[in-house]
């Protein structure tokens, strides 16, 4: 056995639930706090040693997350008012889109987002704008 199979098996143990998709939601935060701890040693350094073993961590936990935790399909008004619950906003805190009468139309389907708004809403929330097309 050459010395580095002599030393994955060494090691293996500590090493193999790091590359195993998570099962549960108790694997899924395992998995969360190991690669929080590696992402602390690895920083922003593509080349390090250990950035690859991150990158295979962080699409495990995509893949569990698209599995056990679809994001909704909402589009338009729709995810404006999602962002509206998720940010705690009322109609009063987005003046850059309009008055509280316009997002009132507009939450309730009786007008549509303008682009105007659409690029105001994007910076806002640093999302696409296809999110907010109807």
């Amino acid at each position: 056995m050459t010395s580095i199979v002599q030393q994955a098996a060494a090691h293996w143990r500590f090493v193999a639930p790091l590359l195993r998709a998570p099962e549960s939601e108790a694997d899924c935060d395992a998995l969360v706090k190991a690669l929080d701890e590696l992402l602390e040693l690895v920083g922003d350094d593509e080349d390090h040693s250990l950035a690859s073993l991150a990158a295979h961590m962080g699409d495990l936990l995509e893949a569990y997350d698209e599995r056990h935790r679809p994001m909704p399909e909402v589009r338009g008004a729709e995810m404006l008012r999602h962002l509206m619950a998720w940010h705690g906003l009322d109609q009063s805190s987005l003046p850059e889109v309009g008055t509280q009468s316009v997002i009132s139309e507009i939450l309730n389907g009786k007008r549509r987002l303008n682009v105007r708004q659409i690029k105001v809403l994007t910076q806002r929330f640093g999302l696409p704008a296809d999110l907010f097309l109807e």
